[in-house]
């Protein structure tokens, strides 16, 4: 009983999330309800001609109806992504947000590792292809932060591949809708175990950083740190 409760209860939050973002694709892409009824349309008629040419009407039309909302699903899912996208690009945290529903393969930090006070931003993932470094922001900015945080990130990992993307739509740069494919598109470089010490081994630096203690103001000049604070 409790598992039929609980069924019910997550459809009418399916539905709605369905509502939603065709709702928000629909402010995007006017024709996306035309689309999909003529994708969904096109697909049974040609089920069902095929079904009444072979003498088999019920059963292709049944067959039909099931692909037809399987490609209506399709290029649904397709056609809202686009325009989510869309309405991401160029905003602060569309990389985040990219990274946070990035497929299997890349483990990725949605925490910038560096950023400036124009919310300029790098991010960084960790994949079979080695360490990712993924700038948004103004490129005259962002590609010093990408520059300093490669060589500390070479100097931290060793002979671990690293790769600066900038996101954007420049010369040299990777559109935000073709960010994910790009990143699952870098050759492999190094094992599974090796992706797994890399973590660790970038979380620990992390963590040592946290810890760190800051001063609350500027050093003095010639002062030196204290011999206890470096134990």
């Amino acid at each position: 009983m409790s598992g039929m409760a609980r069924q019910k209860s997550d459809t009418p939050g399916r539905l709605a999330q369905i509502r939603q973002a065709y709702v928000m694709t629909k402010q995007v892409d006017t024709k996306i309800g035309l689309i999909i009824a003529g994708v969904g349309l096109l697909t049974f008629g040609v089920f069902l001609a095929i079904g009444f040419a072979l003498d088999h009407p019920v059963y292709l039309g049944i067959l039909g109806f099931v692909v037809a909302v399987l490609a209506v699903a399709i290029v649904f899912g397709r056609r809202a992504e686009r325009a989510a996208f869309g309405q991401m690009e160029g905003q602060p945290g569309a990389v985040a947000a990219v990274l946070g529903n990035i497929r299997r393969g890349w483990s990725a930090n949605q925490t910038p590792v560096a950023v400036t006070r124009n919310q300029d931003a790098v991010y960084r993932a960790v994949g079979r292809a080695g360490i990712a470094l993924i700038g948004e922001g103004n490129p005259n900015r962002v590609r010093p932060l990408l520059a300093a945080e490669k060589k500390k990130m070479s100097r931290v990992v060793g002979d671990i591949p690293v790769h600066d993307i900038m996101v954007g739509n420049g010369e040299g740069e990777i559109p935000l809708k073709k960010l994910q494919i790009h990143l699952m598109r870098l050759p492999r470089a190094i094992s599974a175990g090796q992706v797994t010490e890399t973590n660790d081994r970038l979380r620990a630096l992390g963590d040592l950083l946290s810890k760190a203690p800051i001063p609350k103001g500027p050093m003095p000049k010639g002062a030196r740190m204290p011999k206890g604070g470096a134990r």
